[in-house]
């Protein structure tokens, strides 16, 4: 199958225009599709393949690994080829208008699949780690159903077209991360859960009354037809009281540090590789390419994240909690990627989605890293913890690069992200976003450090053995410390793809 450039065929049917896409015969080349239908197999995939996981896990637990593997593997793919189309001038678009101003479409720009590759692309290691992970673990077929479901909900919202299908799909990623955080069954669990679903439930449902509102003053929801327009600043409260929920920034935060009851792979990929990130991809998207905002947010969202990020690495300071310790960690870095997205700019914009890349590469690993610690030691107090360099070398170092990563130590991955929004932020002309930088980094080190030390060096105080992961769990946190490494190494080909990125924006802007 060859995947080439987008060609519509349109016709209009009784008030509904669908577009439609090309096929045609190449012979012994096969069929060449273009990007619409791959739209939908990106989004549909995941999502309708995640119902079949449990029979075919029935039958065999092989065959359901390998089907949920393949089923992230293949969104992954898709995104990758359509990639150049994407930062083209042409991206793959596909729409059916409805009734009533809607549609139901899925647009594929620079910015959707970037935060969409990012998404399946550290989903597909988190799948393998959980092989391993989860081996001796009841409700496999549960996990792996939710997983997936998950990772397509994902899809959806990047991709959508229509707010109130974000809104659906939105609804949809919040009802599996429900089921995965109180996956054990506990009491405490389930009560974590629901307390993480009501409170990025009622989050959504206050955003939805919002994109009401939008709809109520310019008779649409399609993202497409709203480039450029104002909303009123009580919509834009209600849509921002969404995202930080979503995005567990201050004072919306409190659920994110009691999801680390979770399985650490499904922590992982709700705290610091998609979940969380959605929130602030659902900024860029709508107050970065979309609306047009008066002047005084770019002023009280950036005091917003930068209290959400001081606070919380405070918060993370005194923690002893290794998970919550890394949960709060998140909070801060969420809050520093929100300073770099929404102070305005070029410049701000791309270190803020070069943050996104960096900090999702590097705190997976670090949640990965930390449940082989607890997978092996039944604890995640690091005060009963420390030595375990000594019987666990791979995961100590793996910890440690990731861990300087988000420090923002050159020549890794996390320095130049950091990097890029300070340069922006005096650019903007806001020298003070550039000080909370340099404090949140000078205490991201503290905690960290201090992780480190408690976990790994020192005198162990273990109750039991320490020993390594399975060779999957190993095999992805060294991925991801390798590439917290070569992404620094390399740091110019993602600049070149976020400055493209922030370039298309700057042109559909205006």
């Amino acid at each position: 199958m060859v995947f080439g450039p987008l060609y519509f065929l349109r016709f209009k049917d009784h008030g509904y225009q669908v577009v439609l896409y090309e096929h045609r015969h190449l012979g012994a080349g096969g069929i060449k599709m273009t990007g619409p239908a791959l739209l939908l197999f990106i989004v549909f995939i995941p999502l309708v393949g995640a119902c079949i996981l449990p029979l075919v896990g029935h039958a065999s637990p092989r065959a359901r690994n390998a089907l949920a593997f393949v089923l992230v593997a293949i969104p992954f793919g898709l995104l990758t080829a359509i990639l150049p189309a994407a930062l083209s001038e042409a991206p793959y678009w596909f729409d059916i208008p409805l009734p009533l101003g809607l549609s139901f479409g899925f647009h594929a720009d620079g910015l959707a699949v970037f935060m969409a590759l990012i998404s399946s692309f550290l989903g597909l290691i988190i799948v393998i780690y959980s092989f391993g992970y989860l081996g001796h673990y009841e409700n496999q077929n549960e996990y792996y159903f939710y997983v997936v479901l998950f990772l397509g909900a994902m899809m959806g919202i990047t991709l959508t077209t229509n707010l109130i299908f974000l809104y659906g799909f939105w609804e949809l990623s919040a009802l599996a991360c429900w089921r995965l955080i109180g996956f054990f069954r506990e009491k405490e669990n389930v009560r974590r859960a629901n307390k993480a679903f009501l409170i990025t439930g009622v989050g959504a449902l206050i955003m939805l009354a919002g994109f009401l509102m939008v709809y109520f003053q310019h008779g649409t929801t399609d993202l497409l037809l709203l480039r450029g327009k104002d909303i009123s600043n009580a919509a834009m409260v209600l849509i921002l009281f969404g995202i930080l929920s979503k995005s567990a920034t201050l004072p919306l935060h409190s659920w994110i540090a009691d999801a680390g009851v979770a399985p650490t792979p499904a922590t992982a990929l709700l705290h610091a590789a998609v979940l969380v990130k959605i929130g602030v991809y659902v900024y860029a998207r709508l107050f970065g390419v979309t609306f047009h905002l008066a002047d005084f947010w770019y002023t009280a969202v950036p005091v917003i994240a930068a209290i959400s990020a001081l606070l919380s690495a405070g918060a993370a300071v005194v923690e002893n909690d290794i998970k919550r310790i890394i949960a709060y960690s998140t909070v801060s870095q969420i809050g520093f990627i929100l300073l770099g997205l929404s102070i305005g700019g070029e410049a701000a914009m791309a270190g803020g989605l070069m943050y996104i890349l960096m900090h999702a590469i590097s705190k997976a690993g670090l949640f990965l890293c930390a449940g082989i610690v607890e997978h092996s030691l039944h604890t995640k107090d690091i005060r009963k913890m420390g030595g375990l360099a000594k019987t666990m070398p791979w995961t100590a170092a793996s910890f440690f690069l990731c861990a300087f990563s988000v420090m923002g130590v050159p020549p890794l991955g996390g320095f130049f992200s950091k990097d890029m929004v300070i340069h922006g932020a005096i650019e903007a002309g806001h020298p003070w976003i550039a000080a909370v930088f340099i404090l949140g980094a000078v205490m991201t080190v503290l905690y960290l450090l201090r992780a480190y030390y408690k976990v790994f060096l020192g005198q162990s105080h273990a109750e039991h053995p320490a020993h390594e992961g399975r060779g999957t769990m190993e095999y992805s946190v060294a991925l991801l410390a390798a590439l917290s490494i070569v992404s620094g190494i390399l740091i110019y080909y993602p600049a070149v793809w976020v400055q493209a990125i922030v370039q298309q924006m700057a042109v559909i802007i205006g």
